[in-house]
């Protein structure tokens, strides 16, 4: 299937859930709360890329008949993320999904394929998949919050500490060092809210 833009997945993924709890769609002004707009436009604009791309249809002419083609479970993945030194994310050539069972996800969240161990003693592991939660007010991220940090040299997951007008990336692992960098030039891009493993099958 074509891929989608953000803003298109935010609204598809609220659709998803939307429709499979009230069995119903929602109307454009339900839509524009849930996404925070003042105009239907945008919304209009969303619905109709992800009818022509084939994840939605409705009944033209008729209201909330919005019905999903494509009920794709799960959060994107949208690559890797450096849980270790600096380095610029991996992207996947496509984008999969990734369906944790049982944990509560909201549109928005995705995740993203653990590179190194600098997190280890937050139980983080290389190979883990970290889900992630936007982060919209980076003004209200708590002390010792695990982010992801988008900085001069890239990508990467640590502990966050705002010192003053500077920012302390914190590994947990004290085999690596705590890097520090202006606060102007980090960006907060997601919050971490779960960790998935998959261990071994046991074949005996």
């Amino acid at each position: 299937m074509e891929p989608l833009t953000e803003a298109q997945q935010e609204l598809y993924d609220w659709l998803v859930i939307y429709i499979r709890e009230n069995q119903h769609s929602p109307s454009i002004r339900q839509m524009m709360r849930a996404m925070q707009l003042k105009s239907p436009a945008p919304i209009q604009s969303r619905l109709d890329h992800l009818r022509k791309k084939g994840y939605i249809d409705w009944e033209e002419g008729r209201a909330r008949t919005i019905r999903i083609l494509q009920d794709v479970q799960g959060i994107p993945i949208y690559g890797s993320i450096a849980a270790g030194y600096v380095n610029e994310a991996q992207p996947e050539a496509e984008t999969p999904r990734f369906n944790p069972g049982h944990f509560e996800t909201k549109p928005g969240d995705y995740a993203l394929y653990v590179n190194g161990d600098s997190m280890i003693d937050a139980m983080i592991c290389d190979g883990d998949v970290v889900i992630l939660r936007p982060i919209k007010d980076p003004k209200r991220v708590r002390t010792d919050t695990i982010v992801a940090a988008r900085v001069p040299d890239g990508t990467t997951l640590k502990y966050f500490r705002l010192q003053g007008e500077k920012v302390e990336l914190v590994p947990a692992n004290p085999n690596y060092p705590v890097q520090t960098f202006p606060a102007e030039q980090v960006q907060l891009q997601g919050r971490l809210i779960g960790v998935w493993r998959e261990f071994p099958g046991d074949d005996i």
